[in-house]
C-alpha cells in the first residue's frame, strides 16, 4: 500500500472541500459551507495520520529504509537473486564462507540462515531485488564474546555493486536501528585480513579499532585467519 499517495490524494481531497466551503457559505449559505469547512479539516487530519501508519506499518513486519534501499526480511522466492551474487568467488570467502553452489542451496540458507531474528535483504527501490544482506549477530553467534546490550553487525553485497556506497548506507540504517529501537549499548563489526572494502566500509560508519585476534577459526571456511573487530558505542553515535 502506497501510504504516500493516499495521504496526497485526501490531503488534495480536503482542501478542495474546505476551499468548496468557503465559497459556499460566501455565495449562499454559511451554516453548509461551515459544514464542509469542518469535513475538510477532518478528512485532512486523517490524512496526515497515514504517515504514522506506513511508519508502524514498516516496524511490525520488520522492515527499515534507506533513501536507495528497502531492508526486508528474505523470502524463499528470492533464491534466484541470491545465488546470482552469492555464487560469486569473490564475495562469500573474503567475508568467512562458500560460494552458493546452485539455486537451491541458496534457497535452503534462506530457509535456515537468513530466516535469523534481525537478519535483512538489502533490496534496490530502484529494481525491488535483493543485492546483497545485511543483519545483526546476537550472543553466541557472533564473533565477539558479546556483553548484555551489545550485538555484531554483518554484511555482504553482490560484485556489479561493489563502490556505490550501499553498504554504507544500509549499516548506518542499521545502526539507528540498534541505538534507536533495539536500546543497544554498543555494537561490533569485523574483517578478515585483506578484506579492505570491508574496513573502509566500518571506517564511513564511525566504527573504531577496538582489538585483532590471530589464528581465528573460520568455521564455514575450516581454516584460520586473522580478525579484526571494530566498534561504536550509543554515546558515540549520538554525538555524531
Amino acid at each position: 500500500m502506497d501510504y504516500d499517495k493516499i495521504s496526497e490524494m485526501l490531503k488534495t481531497s480536503a482542501l478542495l472541500m474546505m476551499v468548496s466551503g468557503l465559497l459556499f457559505g460566501t455565495c449562499a449559505s454559511w451554516s453548509i459551507g461551515a459544514l464542509f469547512i469542518m469535513s475538510g479539516l477532518l478528512l485532512y487530519i486523517s490524512a496526515s495520520g497515514f504517515k504514522a501508519a506506513e511508519d508502524d506499518s514498516k516496524k511490525a513486519s520488520g522492515v527499515l529504509e534507506t533513501e536507495r534501499l528497502i531492508l526486508r526480511p528474505w523470502c524463499e522466492s528470492d533464491a534466484e537473486e541470491l545465488y546470482k551474487y552469492a555464487s560469486d568467488p569473490q564475495v562469500g570467502p573474503i567475508a568467512g564462507w562458500q560460494p552458493h553452489k546452485s539455486v537451491e542451496e541458496s534457497r535452503e540458507i534462506i530457509r535456515t540462515v537468513f530466516s535469523a531474528l534481525e537478519t535483512y535483504a538489502v533490496v534496490l527501490k530502484e529494481t525491488g531485488k535483493p543485492v546483497g544482506s545485511i543483519g545483526l549477530l546476537f550472543d553466541g553467534h557472533s564473533e565477539v564474546s558479546l556483553k548484555p546490550g551489545e550485538v555484531e553487525i554483518g554484511y555482504w553485497i553482490g560484485v556489479p555493486y561493489w563502490g556505490q556506497g550501499l553498504i554504507p548506507e544500509a549499516t548506518r540504517e542499521l545502526l539507528r536501528h540498534c541505538f534507536e529501537d533495539l536500546e543497544c549499548t554498543k555494537v561490533w563489526c569485523g574483517y578478515y585480513n585483506d578484506n579492505v572494502k570491508s574496513k573502509r566500509v566500518q571506517e564511513k560508519c564511525g566504527f573504531t579499532y577496538d582489538h585483532s585476534e590471530e589464528n581465528h577459526y573460520c568455521e564455514l571456511m575450516d581454516e584460520y585467519r586473522t580478525v579484526h573487530l571494530n566498534s561504536i558505542t550509543r554515546d558515540v553515535w549520538m554525538r555524531k
